[in-house]
């Protein structure tokens, strides 16, 4: 919860003196050894603490999750596997678990979607870091539209769908290969482009350095570029811009 719905729980009789006081205990963050969480982030960026699953021990990821179910907030894990997804459900029924996107989910309240992203990708095989973006932005509160297996390969699938992807405030452009979706679209829309090159590819891709240096090297304007499969970091971006432009 924000600092104004924690005053309003105090005023409303909907949490305790003392509750509150357990609360403010843990108002700029909350120690539990293993990790040191975050819950003021919210209120300082505008979106909450994303919790890095990869890498992490069993009881870690475990515990972090339950200090924010604790205080009933909303958190998203990324780059988390099913056997993790497992054991938090055990202790946490309520997750939920996305295994394209690979991305575990607590939600304690239902946010209202503003905006327009659009995510498009070069191919079908794209979708994992597709799915890791959209789902992410939709959890930070944007309307998100999907626009899949659309690269250059077959222009006339993107051409298709120009027109609906012309409306959105950001447009997030994925692919893998040499990596030309992104160009390509900035040549025919108005609108910001994040992109995310893919490790998708053959050989002398180089797991998507190749994709990288194409987005990197581009002669359209408007395009940011972001660590290839990094939807995550594709989706933080676009809500921050989509939210600016909504809130003028």
């Amino acid at each position: 919860m924000n600092d104004k719905e924690f005053l309003e729980n105090i005023k409303n009789g909907k949490m305790s003196i003392d509750e509150g006081l357990a609360y403010l205990k843990d108002f700029n963050f909350k120690d539990i050894d293993i990790a040191k969480l975050d819950f003021q982030r919210k209120n300082r960026r505008g979106f909450p603490e994303t919790i890095f699953c990869q890498g992490k021990e069993d009881f870690a990821l475990v515990e972090i999750f339950k200090a924010f179910a604790q205080r009933n907030e909303s958190v998203i894990g990324t780059r988390a596997s099913k056997d993790q997804y497992d054991l938090v459900k055990k202790a946490l029924p309520n997750a939920k678990y996305n295994p394209t996107a690979r991305i575990i989910s607590l939600e304690y309240e239902n946010r209202e979607k503003i905006g327009n992203i659009a995510v498009c990708t070069g191919g079908t095989a794209d979708l994992f870091v597709a799915e890791e973006a959209a789902l992410t932005a939709e959890f930070f509160g944007a309307k998100v539209n999907r626009y899949y297996d659309i690269g250059v390969s077959g222009i006339h699938r993107m051409l298709s769908k120009i027109d609906e992807i012309k409306k959105a405030n950001v447009i997030i452009a994925i692919a893998g290969m040499e990596g030309a979706l992104a160009t390509v679209l900035a040549g025919l829309v108005d609108k910001p482009i994040i992109a995310v090159p893919t490790s998708v590819g053959y050989g002398a891709s180089f797991k998507g350095i190749s994709a990288l240096l194409t987005m990197l090297s581009t002669c359209a304007e408007g395009i940011s570029v972001v660590n290839i499969d990094n939807g995550y970091g594709a989706a933080y971006a676009s809500c921050q811009i989509n939210k600016l432009i909504e809130e003028e």
